[in-house]
């Protein structure tokens, strides 16, 4: 993740706080039970039971292949107001721009549970390609996850700042939101409390925050995440 740029630590208050949603890379495991999913759960409680602890998930899942649109609003109709749903990309689609605008008519059955939506780029910079992107996508947020250092451009920030998408895991940028990734598990209560000195800053700027923690057998993730949400409502004095 590249945490850069906004270091500073101010005082922060609920009043002030845009929203921060956290949570996990999935949430359909069964090694989760008897740590953070009851012992006798059932697979198809999982999501309901999560949704009563956490405000968002990240379905990667959807990157190998997307459900049907009925197992979609199914999801949906499992979480509460103010759930949000962050949804990576199929990988048969994110280099067909012509099928843009199919997946993102499958998105509506999220309806307002929809949250932003990943799209992994492995390949070096294709200009082309990143203004079909912002174009066929017009309407999602999008957080564009680059994998080659050719990207790493000014001019390719200025481009995501002018579609309002954000680059995964950067603090910085000109759009309302981000979308952060925490990959080096284990986090401990210092690691926890610097990436709410992180995160604080851009919520005091009425920044929406979306960050997930990887998944691993043990439920260290959701914990985690739990943990940081309650930091980030603590007054944090500068």
């Amino acid at each position: 993740m590249v945490f850069s740029g906004i270091t500073s630590v101010v005082t922060v208050t609920s009043a002030s706080l845009a929203a921060a949603s956290v949570g996990t890379s999935g949430f359909s495991y069964p090694s989760w039970k008897g740590g953070f999913y009851a012992a006798d759960a059932r697979p198809e409680d999982f999501l309901r039971a999560y949704a009563g602890r956490l405000s968002t998930v990240e379905l990667n899942n959807t990157f190998y292949r997307l459900p049907p649109r009925e197992q979609l609003e199914r999801w949906a109709a499992q979480t509460p107001d103010g759930f949000r749903f962050a949804v990576t990309m199929t990988r048969s689609v994110a280099f067909r721009p012509n099928e843009f605008p199919a997946f993102a008519e499958a998105m509506g059955a999220f309806g307002d549970r929809l949250g932003p939506v990943r799209v992994k780029v492995p390949r070096a910079r294709d200009d082309e390609y990143l203004e079909a992107l912002l174009r066929g996508l017009v309407g999602l947020r999008l957080a564009v996850d680059f994998r080659h250092e050719s990207w790493d451009a000014p001019d390719v920030q200025a481009r995501l700042d002018h579609a309002g998408a954000v680059r995964t895991g950067a603090l910085e940028g000109g759009a309302p939101f981000r979308y952060l990734r925490f990959r080096d598990p284990p986090y401990d209560e210092a690691a926890l409390a610097a990436l709410a000195d992180e995160i604080s800053p851009l919520l005091a700027a009425g920044i929406e925050v979306f960050g997930y923690f990887k998944h691993e057998d043990e439920p260290t993730a959701p914990h985690y995440a739990e943990r940081l949400v309650a930091l980030l409502q603590i007054p944090r004095e500068e």
